[in-house]
């Protein structure tokens, strides 16, 4: 994603964790609980729900099961990550850097966004190249979104968004065009099936995928600002996040698509800063307890809806208010509770990853530690494990994963009194060159990342 300065070296990353104010989860199942490698002793249901783990096995890594609490199992599993023996790694390399890395939903297709105009699929079980979209874009391609588990968008700096199908790749679905300039990410609705872009022409638009046909389908410009970097949405739709450039981070609450907003149509909710002062902690430089959050409440503007009621957020790195920060990667807890960021400083030296917890009514406590700049020009993109209790940041030539406390415990469930460092669990290097996209698989225990080199490399858990 070039032309935005968000580069790291080998230097201490910069990493921030946020507090959540949600309810606890429900307890742990006393056999899964059981299953750590490094635990108690074990009994017969922990040995079954262990016999149970390796049967789901399939040539690469353990099943995931988002909805089951088995996160010490995959804390074990995690903290065992290391390069797979049959990593991607193609005999050319025409594709240049890697800017993104996306699963199918069911974890059969690994897709590769690249900076030479090409699309990459992968059998992330078998490694096995399956497909190069060698003109995919005129442009560098930016991202790729899964609608399910056929249908796939991706987006360029040649302006487009292309729809896709597996069962037909000799040949895009349809071109999508609407936007001014660069397209940089893709959300979907699965709600009202809207496809959601987003690009540096500062524009948000809607496509209408329900009435799409070989020459595009039906779009509408839903929101605007200046400086727009990265867009998301909950995982429920019910807010969409925009980061910018100016370091600001709007939350559009009660999200209806449907409407098409313009500037002053919208109801202001609050704006609010997240100040912090700055300490020392170790070699990091650490913030300490939040202080008074100085929102300012807006009433609600005659005859206007409630829906779509923005908040403004402005994140400030301690020590560094004077300095201000750019929000260059943006991505969200797969239970919506949280934010993911990367910031990096307006004199492009330093940047920080950082975790805030966006609920309503809830404070934003994070800490910040910085790093220095190098390789710069291009944006990293850090991802959450599917049940969101582990973090894969890029760091230099490989990667860190990260956690809300050393047994990777819950968001909601670790509330200290105020904010700490997050906690390193393994930090991974597999790479010739500065790793800038990261993802965990949906399904199974693997996670993926690419280099600016063009390189993909694949880690599962070594026994």
């Amino acid at each position: 994603d070039p032309d935005i300065d968000d580069s790291d070296d080998d230097d201490d990353d910069g990493v921030v964790r946020g507090v959540s104010s949600s309810p606890r989860e429900a307890a742990v199942g006393s056999g899964e609980s059981r299953l750590r490698r490094s635990g108690a002793s074990g009994t017969t249901s922990s040995h079954r729900g262990a016999a149970a783990v390796v049967a789901r096995t399939i040539r690469r890594g353990v099943f995931v099961d988002p909805a089951r609490d088995n996160f010490r199992t995959m804390t074990s599993l995690y903290c065992s990550m290391n390069p797979a023996a049959e990593s991607v790694n193609l005999s050319t390399q025409t594709h240049g850097a890697v800017f993104n890395l996306e699963y199918s939903p069911d974890g059969s297709v690994l897709t590769v966004a690249c900076e030479q105009t090409e699309v990459l699929l992968f059998d992330p079980i078998s490694s096995r190249h399956i497909k190069t979209l060698t003109e995919a874009h005129e442009d560098c391609v930016n991202n790729i979104r899964f609608l399910d588990n056929r249908l796939f968008a991706t987006c360029s700096d040649d302006t487009t968004i292309a729809l896709w199908d597996l069962r037909k790749l000799n040949s895009k679905v349809c071109s999508l065009h609407g936007h001014a300039s660069w397209v940089k990410n893709i959300e979907y609705d699965t709600n009202t099936r809207l496809l959601v872009t987003s690009g540096f022409d500062g524009n948000v638009i809607t496509w209408d995928t329900n009435r799409f046909t070989e020459d595009g389908c039906p779009h509408k410009k839903f929101f605007h600002t200046r400086y727009l970097m990265r867009m998301r949405l909950t995982p429920d739709c019910s807010k969409m996040l925009i980061s910018t450039s100016s370091g600001y981070l709007l939350i559009l609450h009660d999200l209806d698509l449907t409407q098409s907003l313009e500037v002053g149509s919208y109801r202001m909710l609050r704006a609010r800063r997240t100040p912090l002062s700055s300490g020392t902690s170790a070699s990091r430089s650490a913030g300490s307890r939040q202080g008074n959050d100085s929102s300012k409440i807006h009433p609600h503007r005659e005859g206007m809806s409630p829906r779509n009621s923005l908040e403004v957020l402005t994140p400030e790195i301690p020590g560094e208010r004077d300095r201000g920060n750019c929000i260059t990667s943006l991505q969200l807890h797969p239970k919506g509770w949280a934010t993911l960021i990367r910031c990096s400083s307006n004199m492009d030296d330093q940047e920080w990853t950082c975790v805030y917890e966006f609920q309503e009514g809830a404070p934003t406590r994070p800490l910040v530690s910085p790093r220095s700049n190098v390789g710069r020009g291009y944006i990293k993109e850090l991802c959450f494990s599917p049940d969101g209790r582990l973090i894969c940041s890029p760091y230099g030539y490989g990667v860190r994963l990260l956690a809300f406390d050393e047994d990777c415990g819950e968001l909601a469930d670790c509330l200290p009194v105020q904010t700490s460092v997050l906690k390193e669990i393994r930090s991974i290097y597999s790479h010739s060159d500065v790793v800038l996209t990261t993802k965990f698989s949906p399904t199974h225990c693997q996670l993926a990342s690419g280099c600016l080199s063009g390189r993909v490399a694949l880690y599962q858990p070594k026994f």
